[in-house]
């Protein structure tokens, strides 16, 4: 491996640089993007639970709310709707809450994808640019006493950058339509876990 890569030329070290931080933003995403990071099941069911004591007359504790903030950033969200409706907040003034605190998060969901996208898109190209720089110099070097076999041989090495660009481009893409799902996923859960908590809040 060590062998292709020097023989490659420099272009391959800018197709090396892009897949590791390629690699370091898929596993950073799929890290951040886990459901029991950002939207737990039971951080709702808490949430709804406090409001049932709510609405017989209870009041929760402040710890309880706080250790719900703190659980997850679903969370965080309905605390804070919880809190505006304790407060004797109308429905649009909750749900205001609720968006402001959910606002940062929404934003961080799809954060690095385009990053990903765009090492997707340039890979291949960046492979295609070291192997046309490579046959360059493979016939120019080429003089009338160069063999088929030196020239097949240093074409074959040359045509490994649009290989590895290749190899770069296919898991980045496969990669960013996944994230990007799940991205869409975790927005659905946030978005929905809102509705059931203020239809919960202002039965009609």
């Amino acid at each position: 491996m060590l062998t292709i890569i020097s023989a490659s030329g420099w272009t391959i070290w800018p197709l090396l640089l892009i897949s590791i931080i390629g690699l370091a933003i898929l596993l950073e995403r799929v890290w951040f993007l886990r459901k029991s990071k950002i939207a737990p099941t039971e951080d709702l069911e808490q949430a709804l639970t406090f409001l049932r004591k709510i609405h017989v007359g209870q009041t929760p504790q402040s710890a309880d709310l706080d250790q719900l903030a703190q659980s997850s950033v679903l969370g965080n969200i309905l605390s804070q709707g919880i809190a505006a409706f304790m407060s004797r907040g109308g429905q649009l003034q909750c749900l205001e809450f609720m968006r402001e605190t959910a606002s940062p998060t929404m934003v961080r969901l799809n954060q690095y994808l385009s990053s990903l996208a765009t090492i997707a898109t340039i890979a291949p190209l960046m492979g295609l640019f070291g192997t046309v720089l490579g046959m360059i110099e493979i016939f120019g070097s080429q003089g009338a006493n160069g063999s088929p076999q030196q020239l097949a041989q240093g074409i074959s090495m040359a045509l490994y950058n649009t290989a590895f660009g290749l190899l770069i481009a296919i898991p980045a893409l496969a990669g960013w339509r996944f994230l990007r799902s799940l991205a869409d996923a975790r927005a659905h859960d946030l978005n929905e876990a809102t509705r059931v908590l203020l239809k919960n809040m202002f039965p009609s």
